[in-house]
């Protein structure tokens, strides 16, 4: 079968122009799906919405290799078991926001059209807020939604308090096809602030609160980074490549072949990248920004209930190793308690 079709016909002719009414089909070749984590805890639920506790390595919406391993597609498959042909009103339960890849905790998601547009305005406020008045400190701000992340950080985090507004923008880097998300002076505004919780000294690193008024994609691993003080990676064995199914048995029989004929490893290589080709989509073969592999853990989430207006909270565990605070207090070592004094947060 052709990979692409135009009214039924193989398209051979790449200049090929459509006429109107066409129709074009695309055959996406089948590929395995990396693994990933499919546990969801439930943290809160009603009619309305439902909080989950996300694990890390977990994509939020299909895009890349995960097409099917994401929290959207496990959220519609329990939605189809649910459905009944006596209900009028089916639930339709879909993330109002992201969480990296990487990142663990509480994600929520809407189970009407109704809370999908009151939860998204609610998210959109506080990003139009810090565009509209950049100086405006997070206290200033009344949202009718918070957030708060938990983070280990490398280095020591000298200030008790730091409050960053690094603006956030896009950069092309090799590897991402849409570009990279960085610190630069001609991004769109955004907001962090940053308390400190613990200092390990030995270890180097620090622990620490995080609450964001702005949701630029990655911004609290930007932010930090900016800052000196990047996510401390997980440490992990290097994973092995893992080549598509149908082609896995015929990509080893001819490695071996040019194994034995002595090739150069550039040929190796050049082979690798071809039989990466997954459905359309290249198997990254180095780390790039944003992949898993650092602590960051969506802790707390506060919200005005967007039918009943009660004030919701909820919590996600915290993973072992970001600790409450109170625990490794031999480690801690605050600048109040060093300089006898309380400072003003650094402003970045």
């Amino acid at each position: 079968m052709e990979q692409i079709t135009i009214d039924g016909k193989a398209v051979k002719d790449p200049d090929m122009i459509l006429s109107a009414g066409s129709e074009l089909v695309y055959h996406r070749l089948p590929w395995k799906e990396p693994d990933a984590p499919y546990l969801l805890e439930v943290s809160y639920e009603d009619n309305d919405m439902i909080a989950l506790n996300k694990p890390s390595g977990l994509q939020v919406l299909p895009g890349g290799l995960f097409q099917q391993r994401t929290v959207l597609k496990q959220l519609q498959w329990q939605a189809s078991k649910q459905k009944s042909s006596l209900s009028n009103q089916e639930s339709h339960p879909v993330p109002v926001h992201r969480l990296g890849r990487g990142t663990s905790g509480i994600l929520l998601c809407a189970k009407t059209k109704l809370a999908k547009t009151c939860l998204a305005a609610y998210f959109a406020d506080g990003t139009s807020v810090i565009g509209a008045n950049s100086d405006m400190n997070m206290e200033l701000c009344t949202r009718k939604i918070s957030k708060i992340y938990r983070a280990l950080v490398s280095g020591m985090v000298e200030e008790d308090e730091i409050i960053i507004k690094q603006p956030i923008g896009i950069m092309q880097y090799p590897g991402v096809a849409k570009g990279l998300y960085v610190a630069t002076p001609s991004g769109k505004p955004a907001l962090s602030k940053v308390k400190v919780l613990e200092r390990d000294v030995q270890g180097n690193r620090t622990l620490v609160q995080v609450a964001i008024q702005s949701g630029r994609p990655h911004q609290i691993r930007i932010h930090l980074a900016f800052v000196g003080h990047p996510l401390v990676e997980v440490k992990r064995a290097k994973p092995k490549v893992k080549i598509c199914d149908n082609r896995e048995l015929t990509y080893m029989v001819i490695l071996s072949m040019l194994l034995e004929a002595n090739q150069s490893p550039l040929t190796l290589n050049l082979l690798t990248k071809t039989f990466a080709q997954d459905g359309g989509y290249p198997r990254p073969l180095t780390p790039v920004p944003g992949d898993c592999g650092y602590y960051l853990h969506a802790h707390q989430l506060t919200l005005s209930h967007p039918t009943t207006n009660e004030v919701i909270e909820v919590m996600a565990p915290l993973p072992s190793i970001l600790p409450n605070t109170g625990r490794g207090k031999e480690n801690y070592h605050s600048l109040e308690d060093q300089l006898g004094m309380s400072p003003q947060p650094l402003i970045f």
